[in-house]
């Protein structure tokens, strides 16, 4: 028992405690617009922690030792409903309006020892401070490790390619994650030094830039999946600084979510190829790279080279192919293309101009030309 406060002056303030933690919440309902915007099952939950605590003061006031079992017996109702539904700074204005009511109503029932009370009073509240600073720090501890393995599982099933057609909806949301799309992928090397340390350098600078991501390093890539990229390229030459040394590829961007394992497959199929382009810009598009990524048999980038290169412009007419592939041949000699066709230098001209309209390739430069050469040589096998 604390010194100068006798048991019948504890007692009576045991009895009091049912009715001071009614009175407490009718305070915070009073006082606090956001606390009466709780549902009510999280209402019952600060009830109960209200009605622990004072409980907590009359064990306190008997038991002057046991600071640490009889604060950390406050939080004990629900602890980690608390910590997931109000803040660390809205407990505190919990606290305050608790011991407020405290305050008005003790003394009278302490009668000569309110002197006391209060005193008493004071220093506990002060132990129930530290004690939802530890509640919460145990709370973001244990989110912080479970957020790093579930991030961990969903950067892996986006590279392994088990998460194909699966929108992971569940996941994001558990980490937080707000922006509806779209979505990109950047990847390349990971700098040197602890990988938890990139993983949290990265998310800094992709905060900073006011977008949501998931970051991974898978083995000697750093992985980072990004959403509200409305524009890809300008977000991955943002993200430079955090990648190794050698190429960082970013994805083409999709609308939605469930696409994010098929741009992030895009950027590792594209991160593959690159090598094979030792010219290929800093970053680069996974687009860019569609006729090496075909070539080391990517479906995907097959397909999409086609679409976009051969097939407009088998579809624009036999001329066209006829003279891109004729011009192709002759080594991008014009003289010898319009030898060939039997028409005049300018025409062959023109027509290579309305191929470039058409597929957006150049045939007058070098990496136009191999562009065209791949989808004209892949386009001709699969639709001859």
């Amino acid at each position: 028992m604390r010194p100068g406060i006798n048991d019948e002056t504890i007692r009576r303030i045991e009895q009091a405690v049912s009715g001071l933690a009614t009175q407490s919440v009718a305070r915070m309902d009073d006082e606090l617009p956001w606390f009466r915007e709780l549902p009510a099952d999280q209402r019952s939950w600060v009830t109960l922690v209200a009605q622990a605590g004072l409980q907590s003061y009359v064990g306190w006031l008997r038991q002057p030792d046991d600071v640490l079992r009889l604060t950390g017996e406050v939080f004990a109702a629900a602890p980690r409903a608390m910590a997931r539904s109000v803040t660390l700074a809205q407990t505190v204005d919990l606290v305050r309006q608790a011991i407020a009511v405290a305050e008005d109503h003790l003394p009278q029932l302490a009668g000569d020892d309110a002197g006391d009370v209060r005193e008493e009073l004071l220093r506990f509240s002060r132990e129930v401070a530290f004690a939802a600073a530890r509640v919460y720090a145990q709370a973001a501890e244990t989110r912080g490790s479970w957020d790093d393995r579930l991030e961990a599982l969903v950067i892996d099933r986006l590279v392994t390619g088990t998460a194909i057609g699966d929108p992971l909806p569940s996941q994001l949301a558990a980490l937080g994650w707000n922006a509806a799309g779209p979505i990109a992928a950047v990847v390349g090397s990971p700098p040197e030094g602890n990988p938890d340390d990139t993983l949290h350098v990265v998310h800094a600078v992709v905060r900073g830039l006011g977008l949501d991501a998931m970051v991974g390093v898978h083995g000697e890539r750093l992985v980072v999946v990004v959403g509200g990229a409305a524009e890809p390229g300008v977000i991955a030459a943002q993200l430079l600084p955090v990648f190794g040394p050698g190429p960082v590829v970013v994805g083409p961007a999709a609308p939605e979510l469930r696409d994010a394992a098929r741009v992030t497959q895009a950027a590792l199929s594209a991160l593959h190829a690159v090598p094979a382009w030792p010219g290929a810009p800093r970053p680069v598009t996974a687009d860019e790279l569609l006729p090496e990524r075909a070539l080391l048999g990517d479906v995907d980038a097959r397909e999409q080279l086609v679409n976009t290169v051969y097939l407009p412009l088998r579809a624009a007419g036999d001329v066209l192919l006829q003279t891109v592939t004729t011009f192709l041949d002759a080594g991008g000699a014009l003289e010898a293309t319009a030898r060939s066709l039997f028409v005049h230098a300018n025409t062959v001209r023109s027509r290579l101009r309305r191929v470039t309209e058409i597929c957006g390739e150049i045939p007058t430069d070098g990496r136009g030309a191999f562009v065209l050469r791949v989808a004209i040589v892949l386009g001709s096998v699969e639709h001859p």
